[in-house]
């Protein structure tokens, strides 16, 4: 990395728990090596379904306190991740988990989905603005698997870093390769507590379109810590290999994180979100 001013990251997440499962290891990787690391994160996660029965009564359909509950998950998993500066999108509760395509709870008038999108990426432009990263990861415009709040994520990230500052944008996305050969590889552990997914099941994307990958390889203790963080959400095997969400779907923990270059300079940008930046 060349860069003569501190390097920074930004990342735009729309749920505590995404910034693990998806860019957890690029995240520890970089915090690691001294780059301030930002993670914003959209909402609260309060339409998550949830995974220990004892927590039952937290969710949005009974006592409707999984939010609260999961911001000290979210710190939790930033610790755990070395990150330092955690933001909540407007303010900590100013926008709600809108759930999946069709749920009442896209309705609520607090909903993300339901939100200003130009006054959301003025709030998001105005973060870029105060912490000035050379780079900023999002969501592609399908959210990877079309939740809707993912896909307002991106598209205020869009928005937002549109005629900025910002030198790259990137899409985190999963593999297509590396899960089918980690899924591969769980077929053969013999006590596997979750079903192996079935074609189509999870987010994939051909690596034809990936343009950078980052080894995160020393970096996953780091991640199976902030997904374990997140355990309302998150079940983790005990040698960190896979994880599950409610679903029991299971998914192999692989030794990089990919992206797609969606904005910026691709030059240098094969092995490091930074590579070639001056």
């Amino acid at each position: 990395m060349t860069l003569t001013a501190p390097p920074r990251l930004l990342l735009v997440h729309a749920h505590p728990d995404d910034e693990s499962l998806w860019t957890g290891g690029t995240i520890a990787r970089y915090a690691a090596s001294g780059v301030h690391v930002t993670v914003v994160t959209c909402t609260l996660g309060e339409e998550g379904e949830i995974i220990p029965p004892a927590l039952r009564e937290l969710a949005a359909d009974a006592a409707d306190q999984l939010g609260g509950y999961r911001v000290a998950e979210l710190r939790s998993a930033c610790a755990a991740l070395g990150v330092t500066d955690h933001r909540f999108l407007g303010g900590i509760g100013r926008w709600r988990d809108s759930g999946m395509v069709g749920v009442p709870a896209n309705d609520h008038p607090r909903a993300f989905i339901r939100g200003s999108l130009e006054e959301q990426a003025g709030e998001l432009a105005a973060i870029i603005a105060s912490v000035k990263p050379q780079v900023v990861v999002t969501y592609d415009e399908n959210g990877g698997y079309g939740h809707p709040d993912h896909i307002r994520a991106h598209d205020i990230t869009m928005a937002a870093t549109e005629g900025s500052e910002v030198e790259r944008v990137f899409y985190a996305v999963t593999s297509r390769d590396a899960t089918a050969a980690g899924v591969k590889a769980l077929s053969e552990l013999p006590d596997l507590p979750w079903r192996l997914p079935s074609d189509g099941e999870l987010p994939v994307v051909d690596d034809a379109a990936i343009t950078t990958v980052v080894d995160v390889s020393d970096h996953l203790v780091a991640k199976m810590r902030a997904l374990r963080a997140h355990s309302t959400q998150v079940s983790v095997l005990p040698d960190g290999s896979a994880y599950a969400l409610s679903n029991g779907i299971a998914q192999p923990v692989v030794q990089a994180e990919y992206y797609v270059l969606a904005r910026g300079s691709a030059d240098g940008a094969d092995e490091d979100l930074f590579g070639g930046l001056d």
